[in-house]
């Protein structure tokens, strides 16, 4: 055989490159993580710093940012290309006790434009999964594939999930009694079943209720906080409410029947009367659902996007002709939709229609619903103030319902104590705290439950390094999810790596979270996989790529 000097020579230059360090790119630019104040979000802030000082290890250069909820949400929802990654949460809506919201609404690539996907996730597999997920109506199939769709999630890690906390309540039980306190499935007893029922123990008739987050909008087009979703619930109507046992059931409907799996007929409950007056109509309920689809509503199109006609049969009568089969319809349509009144909101679209922003943006004076409470004042930064209904079909028993902004969590639990407010609606310190404090007075109930929603990091896969399931895979690996239930919850919250709770437990895939495994050498050998390198303590991208934001 023949020695070949260019055979050899080959061969040792692949041994050099194999036994080489590999390529360094450019050095990683600053990136900056959003949280809320401490004073505001004690836990959210503490699990950041937690966070930050896991990924400064990887050779990160983290700068936390922290900034109040209005400033945080315009920059992450409106400006969707200027942001790295940010704490963020999904709260536990009734409607949610369906998974179809969380796992398309929240991932598919059709709401990354300008919906719920404000992360910018493209997966056409996982796109398919959740997709099939919607028209299969037998439920252990439906199961195999929200199965599925927690599995990718797991593996490309689109977001770092972090916990479902147990939300954790309190309310003064000499002014309301304990018997009329409703706990719902996944929510907890802050929710309005618990609301509209409350009945007074004594001569006080007014529920206060506190909250550390302002409100940004009471708009029945746009779901602007979790905060403002207490309010709009409880001044707009629904077609159907999901009870306290999470199954969703008629409202506003007398009743709702699927004829054939593609057609549902809906009959309106009589007698119905908006706010200032005038009837609910099935012309209303008919614009309702309209409304949602004209292009003025984008973040709750996806809720009626599958309707392809309302046909109004008489004065009571509708029937929704779908475009597939949708085993989630009641509760994410007709569960979801806020009805609106037509000779309101038409000529606000209408007049929309002529300028660049839509119906997200618009406040109306008085917003007019037809629900169990009417609105009566907004003074912005102080409080909301709302007024029983005492002609709708399920009145309430309280007079009033009160929301108080208090930003500061001592401050909250000071005005619980001394009767200021008697219905805790957000707690986010030391749980611990509150049950101390309710031993010490006697005249306050506290009530713990695993939330159906949760809190996370979300991850801008806008923008590189994000854009990397593997740079997303080592950070999230990188903290101990324990370490955030024990340091910042003080244990009161179950750690997370699915979007579907616990709470949800047909639903939900225990092994997502048994198989995520943790730690600084799980993600260093990640990051090292993946190409990436350290050099004097900072972490490098792969091969030859440049930073292109590090400018900005």
């Amino acid at each position: 055989m023949r020695f070949s000097y260019k055979s050899a020579l080959a061969t040792a230059l692949v041994a050099l490159v194999a036994a080489s360090p590999a390529l360094a790119g450019d050095p990683i630019r600053k990136i900056e993580l959003f949280t809320r104040p401490q004073a505001a979000q004690p836990q959210e802030f503490q699990s950041v710093q937690l966070i930050a000082q896991e990924w400064r290890k990887l050779g990160l250069d983290v700068q936390v940012k922290a900034m109040p909820w209005e400033q945080m949400s315009d920059v992450v929802w409106y400006q969707r290309d200027k942001w790295d990654t940010t704490a963020w949460q999904m709260v536990g809506r009734p409607e949610r006790s369906d998974p179809d919201e969380i796992v398309y609404n929240l991932f598919h690539s059709s709401t990354a434009e300008k919906g719920y996907n404000f992360i910018g996730y493209v997966n056409p597999e996982y796109d398919a999964v959740v997709e099939a997920q919607r028209v299969e109506i037998d439920p252990a199939k439906r199961k195999e594939l929200i199965f599925k769709a927690q599995e990718l999630l797991a593996a490309d890690q689109p977001n770092m999930m972090l916990v479902h906390p147990k939300s954790t309540f309190a309310y003064d039980k000499t002014v309301w009694k304990p018997e009329s306190v409703v706990n719902q499935s996944g929510i907890g007893i802050r929710n309005t079943w618990t609301f509209m029922a409350l009945e007074p123990a004594g001569e006080k008739r007014d529920i206060i209720v506190n909250s550390g987050d302002n409100v940004q909008a009471i708009n029945p087009l746009y779901i602007s906080g979790g905060v403002d979703s207490w309010v709009f619930e409880l001044i707009y109507d629904r077609l159907a409410r999901v009870g306290p046992d999470g199954l969703p059931k008629p409202w506003a409907a007398e009743s709702f029947e699927f004829t054939d799996a593609k057609t549902v007929e809906v009959k309106l409950r009589p007698g119905m009367m908006w706010h200032d007056g005038q009837p609910v109509t099935v012309e209303d309920v008919k614009f309702s659902y309209e409304a949602v689809v004209s292009g003025e509503a984008p973040m709750y199109a996806p809720f009626a996007s599958n309707v392809e006609s309302i046909e109004i049969v008489d004065d009571a009568t509708l029937v929704f002709k779908l475009k597939k089969p949708a085993a989630s319809f009641v509760t994410s349509s007709l569960a979801k939709i806020n009805l609106i009144p037509k000779h309101v909101w038409e000529p606000i679209l209408e007049d929309l229609k002529t300028k660049e922003t839509n119906a997200e943006s618009h406040q109306e004076d008085k917003p007019i619903g037809s629900g169990p409470f009417k609105f009566e004042r907004w003074l912005t930064n102080e409080e909301i103030v709302l007024s029983a209904n005492k002609d709708h079909f399920n009145a309430p028993k309280a007079d009033r319902w009160i929301l108080r902004i208090v930003p500061n969590v001592e401050a909250a639990l000071g005005m619980l104590r001394s009767g200021e407010i008697n219905f805790m609606g957000e707690f986010t310190g030391d749980p611990q705290v509150l049950i101390a404090a309710a031993e010490q007075d006697g005249d306050l109930e506290v009530v713990s439950t695993v939330d159906m929603g949760f809190r996370y990091i979300a991850f801008n896969e806008r923008r590189a390094p994000f854009d990397d399931p593997a740079f997303r895979n080592a950070l999230s690996r990188a903290v101990d999810r324990q370490l955030i239930v024990k340091a910042a919850f003080k244990g009161f919250a179950e750690p997370s790596n699915s979007v579907v709770s616990p709470a949800l437990e047909f639903w939900h895939d225990p092994a997502v979270v048994s198989g995520l495994t943790t730690g600084q050498d799980v993600a260093r050998k990640m990051l090292e996989e993946a190409g990436y390198t350290l050099e004097d303590g900072k972490l490098h991208y792969p091969g030859d790529k440049k930073e292109e934001l590090a400018a900005q």
